[in-house]
């Protein structure tokens, strides 16, 4: 059941803080891609925002299985990250190549800070809100 509530937070962690995180670099003019977008990915035509929502869902799991029995201060690093740089060097230098999207500093550091704040949005959903964790929620040092 800890699998499934992890990936229930990785996919809610996407919608909440890395699209939460994107709107507001969007609204600020900084992001030039707009959040929550519903156009259709290839080639099942799922949204993008549905798609994201599960990959994150997907990268939740190898998150928990590193911090599942880490102590507080490194439960909460490691999902920092973790989500800021695994994501971001799958999305890099496989997803972008493969469908075409430029690479730049600038698509680097948007994927470290909106990946960053997916993990630690994913921790909070494992840790304290879905209480994911074998010991506890927030385990003490």
């Amino acid at each position: 059941m800890q699998w499934v509530k992890s990936f229930a937070a990785g996919a809610l962690a996407t919608l909440v803080f890395h699209q939460g995180l994107l709107a507001l670099l969007y609204f600020l003019g900084v992001a030039p891609v707009a959040p929550y977008n519903w156009s259709a990915t290839e080639p099942l035509g799922v949204p993008v925002v549905l798609s994201l929502a599960f990959w994150g869902g997907v990268w939740a799991l190898p998150l928990w299985w590193l911090v599942r029995y880490k102590p507080t201060r490194l439960f909460w690093l490691v999902s920092l990250l973790f989500g800021a740089i695994a994501p971001t060097v799958v999305a890099m230098l496989l997803v972008f190549p493969l469908k075409g999207l430029p690479v730049s500093g600038a698509t680097w550091a948007g994927g470290l800070l909106l990946n960053g704040a997916w993990g630690l949005g994913t921790a909070l959903f494992m840790g304290p809100v879905f209480r994911c964790h074998p010991r506890s929620p927030v385990i003490p040092d």
